[in-house]
């Protein structure tokens, strides 16, 4: 396992601080606040802590206030049920005893049932297209030097996008991104670990979606940009250390807020989890 992806994989390894209260580290992505990825994944690993036999099959979180990556964040856990079949868990994360996300995820023992999905849309090999991190590099000698260390550091989840935009130089696009992603070097074989990692992933060019048919990005002027909600349903075992491509659209934007929708799929195409998120994506009056 690589430097970058161990350093990820332990911080999502919360340390118990009792009575099913557990403490997580931020980590610091040259985002103004702490990455609400990171907090979905680490809510996810402690409400896991609190069942046995029983995976995650649904997931859905508010982001309340944002997050301070320079403190630690608990988390609570609450045991709202658990009956023959299903569990549910409420989880509160706090930072400097206030809320920053809640949410309820709910447990599956796994069982044999009807099985359909949708079919994998067209999607370049992933083999055949540049990282983020390498696109990051073309660019860094036009971006402000603040800015460089994030495009380009050494990351955990490689993301390989098609048909890049430059985010300094946004153009008008259908609402329609895709991107595939996979953890860097072998993961251990726990399903836990893997479904908090795609949790993890999938708050990463989400929100984004809703602002290309408007020609804007997070870094556009005057855009006030933030994730309000998250929602996951995980439909089948999957590697994060195999590719998977992240297909996401949005059908709507008004209000100030937009609505995103993903699907995962491995690369042989099964559908493995599907995401939705609506964002602020507020534009500031000049």
């Amino acid at each position: 396992m690589l430097d970058v992806t161990r350093k990820l994989v332990e911080l999502l390894d919360l340390s118990p601080i009792g009575d099913d209260h557990f403490q997580g580290d931020s980590e610091d992505l040259g985002f103004p606040h702490v990455f609400g990825g990171q907090v979905l994944g680490q809510a996810l690993m402690a409400a896991s802590r609190t069942v046995e036999n029983r995976l995650c099959h649904s997931l859905h979180a508010y982001f309340l206030r944002p997050g301070n990556h320079s403190m630690p964040i608990d988390y609570e856990v609450q045991r709202v049920r658990d009956g023959g079949t299903f569990s549910v868990r409420r989880v509160i994360a706090r930072q400097d005893g206030k809320e920053i996300l809640t949410g309820s995820m709910s447990f599956q023992v796994a069982e044999e049932g009807l099985d359909h999905q949708v079919d994998m849309p067209a999607a370049p090999d992933p083999d055949t297209l540049k990282s983020e991190q390498d696109w990051g590099k073309l660019i860094a000698d036009k971006v402000p030097e603040k800015m460089r260390d994030m495009l380009t550091r050494d990351r955990p989840i490689e993301i390989r996008p098609v048909d890049p935009m430059n985010p300094f130089k946004p153009e008008k696009r259908p609402p329609h991104r895709q991107n595939w992603f996979r953890a860097l070097g072998p993961l251990p074989d726990d399903p836990v670990l893997h479904r908090c990692l795609l949790t993890y992933a999938s708050d990463f060019s989400f929100l984004g979606t809703s602002l290309t048919p408007h020609g804007r990005t997070f870094m556009s002027k005057n855009m006030q940009v933030a994730s309000l909600d998250h929602a996951i349903w995980f439909h089948r075992n999957f590697r994060m250390d195999d590719w998977l491509l992240y297909d996401k659209d949005s059908p709507s934007a008004s209000a100030g807020r937009g609505f995103n929708r993903g699907n995962f799929f491995t690369r042989d195409g099964v559908l493995v989890a599907s995401t939705t998120q609506e964002a602020l994506i507020r534009e500031r009056k000049a």
